[in-house]
C-alpha cells in the first residue's frame, strides 16, 4: 500500500477512535457518513436522534494490485466510483450492487448481492479482510482465518451494531468494456428454473439475472463480458432498463452502465412518465430520492407502508413461494436474483442450515407495493419464509416478534462478537436496531 495513503487512513482512523472514547453520555450511536444510506426510509427511526460518529471522509481506494487481483479501500468508497478506479486496470469488484451510491461498506452491513451472485454468492463472499473499530476505540484486524474470525463472519448483515467497519480487502476479476446481453424469455416458472439451473451448472454466462413480468413472462437477462459492441444502449435518463427486458432481444452496454442499469429504480423508478424523466431523470437518481425521503422522513405512512424487500427463497421453495404470493399479493413485475449458497453463514442459526438442502436461493424483490386488506403484508411475508426456509435482508419494515428473530438469527454467535467490540450497547443490538429503533419504538 502506498505509505501516504497508508497514513492518511491512520489519521482518519485515530479521529473516528477519539471521537468513541469521548462518547460517555451513555445516549445510542449512529454514524454519519457521505453516502445516503440505502436503508428504506422509515418514519420515526431513532437513528435521527441518536449522537453521531462522523466518518464521512472514510472515502478513499488505498491499492489496487492487478497482479494479486485485490482492492484495499475504506468503507465510504461507493461502487460507481470502485468501478471507475478498477476499470481502469481492466478489473471489476466480483459482486457491484444496482445503485451507483452504495458503499463498499454499507454492502457488507446490509447483504448487497447482483447478477455474480449465482456462482459467488454477495459482495461480502469476496472479502478477505476487514478493518473494524470497536465501540470502545480499540481497531481489530478480522480475516476468516485469524483470532477474530467469528467477527470478520458476523460483521456482515449486522448494520453497523458490531462497531464500525473501516477498511476492506476484496478480491477482483478481470473486465472488458462491453457486456452483451441476451434475454431468454419464458412462460412458465418451470421452464425459467430449469433456465437458470443450467446456466450456473455450465457457467456460460458472466452475469445472471432477470425480471419476472407477470406469471406468464419470466424474463432471463444472461450477459457476458464481450471486447466489441455494434452498438450500446444506456438507462441512466428516460430509457428504463426493466421494461426494455421484455421487448428487447438482446442489448449491448459499456460496462458501468450495465452494472448501473437499475440506478434509476429496480422497478419503481421515478419519474413514472417519459416527460418526467425527460424533465428531472438526469436530476433524480435513486440516491437523491433517499435523500428526499430521509430530509421527509417523519411525513411517511406509518400504517400500511410501502412494501419494498428483497426476500431469498430456497429454489426448490420457489414455485411454492410464488404460489402463494399470486394469490396473497399478486404483485408485479419482481426482481430476480439467482443466489449461490457459498457459505453457511455464522448469523443464522445452526438449525436454519441442518434444514436446508438447497444450494441455490433466488433472491425476489419486491419494490413499491401498496398494502391492501386488512393484513401485513411484511408480517405475512415473514411468516412465510419462515414456513419455507427462507430469509429477507431487514433493510426494510420488519415486524419479527424477538424470540422468533432470534430463532432465525443465531443470537450465541451475536452476543459473543458484541461483547468484544460494543459490550456497552452504544450501537444498539440488531433486534433493537432493525425491529424497534427503526420503527420508532424504544
Amino acid at each position: 500500500m502506498n505509505p501516504d495513503a497508508q497514513e492518511r487512513h491512520a489519521v482518519k482512523v485515530a479521529r473516528i477512535v477519539a471521537q468513541l472514547r469521548a462518547h460517555t453520555n451513555g445516549k445510542p450511536l449512529s454514524l454519519r457518513k457521505k453516502a445516503v444510506s440505502h436503508q428504506v426510509p422509515k418514519p420515526g427511526d431513532l437513528r435521527h436522534r441518536d449522537d453521531k460518529i462522523d466518518i464521512s471522509d472514510l472515502t478513499e481506494i488505498l491499492e489496487i494490485d492487478p497482479v494479486r487481483r485485490v482492492c484495499v479501500a475504506e468503507s465510504g468508497v461507493t461502487f460507481v466510483d470502485l468501478v471507475a478506479a478498477t476499470l481502469a486496470h481492466g478489473l471489476v469488484p466480483i459482486v457491484v450492487p444496482e445503485l451507483k451510491t452504495i458503499t463498499i461498506g454499507g454492502a457488507v452491513a446490509g447483504c448487497s448481492i447482483e447478477s455474480m451472485s449465482f456462482v459467488r454468492g454477495g459482495f461480502h463472499d469476496t472479502c478477505r479482510a476487514y478493518e473494524v473499530i470497536t465501540a470502545k476505540g480499540d481497531v481489530l484486524h478480522c480475516t476468516p482465518e485469524n483470532e477474530h474470525a467469528l467477527v470478520f463472519q458476523m460483521v456482515h448483515g449486522a448494520f453497523g451494531t458490531l462497531g464500525i467497519l473501516s477498511k476492506l480487502t476484496f478480491e477482483l476479476v478481470p473486465a472488458k468494456k462491453y457486456v452483451h446481453l441476451r434475454y431468454e424469455r419464458y412462460t412458465t416458472l418451470a421452464d425459467y428454473q430449469a433456465a437458470i439451473a443450467d446456466h450456473a451448472e455450465r457457467r456460460d454466462v458472466d452475469f445472471m439475472d432477470g425480471i419476472i413480468h407477470s406469471p406468464q413472462l419470466y424474463v432471463l437477462a444472461a450477459g457476458r463480458f464481450v471486447d466489441r459492441a455494434p452498438y450500446t444502449n444506456r438507462y441512466d435518463w428516460v430509457k428504463v432498463y426493466y421494461t426494455s427486458t421484455a421487448r428487447r432481444f438482446e442489448d449491448y452496454l459499456e460496462t458501468p452502465h450495465y452494472f448501473f442499469r437499475y440506478d434509476r429504480g429496480v422497478t419503481n423508478v421515478r419519474p413514472k412518465s417519459f416527460v418526467g424523466r425527460l424533465l428531472f431523470g438526469k436530476l433524480l437518481a435513486s440516491s437523491e430520492w433517499l435523500r428526499i425521503a430521509e430530509k421527509v422522513h417523519f411525513l411517511l405512512p406509518r400504517e400500511k407502508p410501502t412494501v419494498t424487500l428483497d426476500v431469498f427463497v430456497p429454489f426448490s421453495k420457489v414455485p411454492e413461494f410464488l404460489a402463494w404470493y399470486e394469490r396473497e399479493l399478486d404483485f408485479y413485475p419482481l426482481w430476480c436474483v439467482p443466489y449461490r449458497r457459498v457459505h453457511d453463514y455464522e448469523w443464522l442459526t445452526d438449525g436454519y442450515w441442518k434444514a436446508l438442502g438447497d444450494e441455490m436461493f433466488l433472491d425476489l424483490a419486491i419494490y413499491g407495493m401498496k398494502q391492501r386488506g386488512p393484513r401485513n403484508a411484511h408480517r405475512m411475508m415473514e411468516e412465510k419464509l419462515r414456513e419455507l426456509g427462507g430469509i429477507k435482508t431487514l433493510i426494510s419494515h420488519n415486524y419479527y416478534p424477538e424470540e422468533e428473530f432470534w430463532q432465525i438469527f443465531n443470537k450465541p454467535n451475536y452476543d459473543a462478537v458484541k461483547q468484544l467490540v460494543d459490550p456497552d450497547n452504544a450501537f444498539r443490538d440488531l433486534y433493537t436496531k432493525t425491529c424497534k429503533a427503526a420503527m420508532g419504538k424504544v
